[in-house]
């Protein structure tokens, strides 16, 4: 064996041993990964069966229904597609109409979202009126940034 074909199977056996090792890591992890759908990738792609998944979008307005119990039913939208997600417990006191919400759970058999766990956002754009005084008074203050909290008060 010359020198030149014991270094192709070293690095070979490298390679292998480095492939297998992130084979593995991707099938530990696999279980543990939860994906982020819009209702737009849900209507083209579909969801997982069995497997736990996040959505996102709007919470649609008109469309929170409580139910019997604790449980309540609400259209995620991204203004394109909307999906049907029903919840049992108490919501977050962020959560209603026309926020933003997260949903984790699983799809259910009748095309309905079955949420585990929702969580609601605030507005991407919000930021605390001390800081946007500040930055109003360094003449940093971009409007397109967010409105601050004292003008969406009426202040």
């Amino acid at each position: 064996m010359t020198r030149k074909r014991r270094r192709l199977y070293i690095a070979l056996a490298g390679l292998l041993c480095i492939a297998s090792a992130a084979a593995l890591i991707l099938t530990a992890f696999e279980d543990n990964l939860v994906f982020f759908y819009s209702p737009s990738d849900v209507q083209a792609k579909g969801l997982p069966e069995g497997r736990t998944a996040r959505i996102g979008g709007l919470v649609q307005e008109g469309s929170v229904e409580h139910l019997d119990g604790n449980r309540v039913e609400f259209v995620v939208t991204d203004g394109t597609h909307d999906l049907s997600v029903t919840y049992q417990g108490a919501l977050p006191d962020l959560f209603r109409e026309g926020q933003g919400v997260v949903a984790e759970g699983q799809a259910g058999e009748d095309g309905v979202f079955q949420a585990r766990e929702v969580l609601a956002r605030h507005d991407e754009n919000y930021m605390p009126a001390e800081v946007a005084d500040a930055l109003k008074e360094s003449g940093e203050w971009r409007p397109e940034s967010g409105e601050s909290p004292a003008e969406a008060k009426g202040q």
